[in-house]
């Protein structure tokens, strides 16, 4: 008990050091425990004429929060929390009072939760259903794929699996959701918490968008929160303001520890907060009720597969390899904020595929590196092939323009862009300056900036004509050639995005 003190005060004097101590014992709790357990409530300690109001519930909360030094709020702007002036106070053919009240209470007997029926938490559900109907259509086809890894991993921590709605709340459902302070990901984690749990970030990677990673961070964080507070509203609440904020508002109202009657002294945000996460989890578990359904899922969880990588790769590569969608490349390892997956020694990095590439992947594995070491050698040379310096162009950025519209329109990739400007993420502001060596001929003949037209002759001789199957891609079209590489093809049949590559398109393909 003495050590437990000492240690709490200790971290007091450092404000709060960052430094994260060994969990408690359960014998230390239990001594705790006893310390505050001269009163059933609160009790008064006298200093000379001062009387000090002690709440034995709350001090117990701060001396475990202290130990566990979780002191990162995940602070947000959650699109999720209404603000007081979006709340419609509206009746609802519907949904009338009685029925919401019988389903609330449904839901209350079903779950671990405090799920009361009020006059709030009413008009955040109206609203929803009112003005956010067809997002939350968007939300169930995401969560037809995020949903299943989210209830294995609260499982495996005896989390209650309701909480996987807190995500739609946090993030709706996007992995690389960035919020104002810089929180990040479907559990939005800021930076320092991120990396207590285990989640670092680098140039290449930042882990608190890693699905499964920040995942698994959440449901740590969530359990250690269960345990200081012992009460899911109340973990709820700490995991979006701070364990501090919650002990400060059980204190402003005398010491309650139930949600609903501590949420006047919370801050703002969180006060909307698990109201939030009710209304969300009410719609989805009621969504068939009001005619809400899911847009077909492109791909499933469970359709994917993982692989770990013994070379750096970027998805450009990945692509024109096993023509898997950059798009889908994205989804799936989001995780990767400039498209390349680093390899570095001790790390394992690893790519997310649908299961039909993965085998392509494995079976072709060293040919793949091999591409991106030709590839590779290509980029090491000082200027972009074919160009010279004054064939640059200078191009700002208008509104509507992003990195793929772009990449398209001057027949590069949105790699090279990035490389040229060394961008670590494809955000752009409007009159950005980029600079970009095209290779779209149409594109740089009508531009003011472009100093000259590059002009590529066709080989003479015979050639073969090769029509696109589905599946192919430049790599394995090129494997069925001798002495023939993916630049050749692109060269002679004037092909300037790996997005043009079609079923049915004919290729030509010269004899060397």
């Amino acid at each position: 008990m003495n050590k437990l003190i000492y240690i709490s005060l200790f971290c007091f004097s450092l404000g709060f050091s960052q430094t994260k101590t060994d969990t408690l014992k359960v014998q230390e709790i239990q001594d705790t425990k006893e310390l505050f357990s001269t009163s059933d409530t609160l009790f008064s300690k006298k200093a000379d004429s001062v009387t000090f109001k002690i709440d034995k519930e709350a001090t117990l909360i701060d001396s475990l929060w202290l130990n566990e030094l979780i002191k990162s709020p995940l602070y947000d702007t959650i699109q999720y929390v209404l603000k007081d002036d979006e709340i419609l106070l509206t009746e609802l053919e519907e949904l009338p009072t009685d029925l919401l009240k019988e389903r609330l209470k449904i839901l209350d007997s079903k779950t671990p939760f405090h799920i009361e029926y009020n006059k709030n938490l009413e008009q955040v559900i109206r609203t929803y259903l009112k003005r956010r109907k067809s997002a939350f259509s968007a939300l169930m086809e995401r969560a037809r794929f995020y949903f299943p890894m989210f209830e294995e991993q609260l499982d495996k921590y005896d989390i209650p699996l309701e909480i996987k709605y807190l995500a739609i709340v946090e993030s709706a459902l996007k992995p690389r959701a960035r919020s104002r302070v810089g929180a990040t990901g479907l559990w939005q984690f800021m930076y320092q918490t991120g990396k207590q749990f285990g989640l670092n970030v680098s140039s290449y990677v930042d882990e608190r968008s890693d699905p499964y990673r920040a995942t698994e961070a959440a449901c740590k964080y969530l359990a250690s929160l269960y345990k200081m507070f012992g009460d899911w509203d109340l973990a709820l609440a700490a995991y979006n303001s701070g364990p501090g904020n919650v002990t400060k508002a059980i204190r402003r109202s005398g010491g309650s520890t139930n949600y609903w009657n501590i949420r006047h002294n919370l801050p703002r945000e969180t006060a909307g907060y698990v109201p939030a996460f009710y209304a969300t989890l009410y719609i989805f578990e009621y969504a068939n009720e009001h005619n809400i359904k899911a847009r077909k899922s492109a791909i499933n969880y469970f359709e994917t597969d993982t692989v770990q990588i013994k070379r750096q790769l970027t998805f450009e590569q990945i692509y024109e390899t096993l023509n898997v969608d950059i798009d889908v490349l994205q989804f799936l390892n989001p995780q990767y904020k400039l498209d390349i997956i680093p390899y570095i020694k001790g790390k394992n990095y690893t790519l997310t595929l649908p299961v039909k590439d993965i085998g392509r992947f494995v079976s072709n594995e060293q040919q793949i590196y091999a591409f991106a070491n030709a590839e590779e050698a290509k980029r090491e040379k000082p200027l972009p092939r074919y160009f010279e310096m004054n064939d640059r162009i200078r191009y700002r950025v208008r509104s509507g323009d992003y990195l793929g519209k772009i990449a398209t329109r001057f027949g590069v990739s949105v790699s090279k862009i990035k490389r040229w400007n060394n961008l670590r993420s494809t955000r752009l502001r409007i009159g950005q300056r980029l600079t970009i060596y095209p290779r779209k001929l149409n594109t740089v003949s009508s531009s003011k900036s472009a100093k000259k037209t590059y002009k590529k002759s066709l080989p003479k001789g015979k050639f073969n004509t090769y029509i696109v199957k589905s599946g192919d891609s430049l790599w394995l079209i090129a494997q069925k050639f001798a002495n023939v590489s993916v630049q050749n093809i692109k060269d002679w049949n004037n092909i300037w995005s790996v997005k043009n590559l079609k079923p049915g398109t004919k290729l030509k393909i010269f004899k060397k």
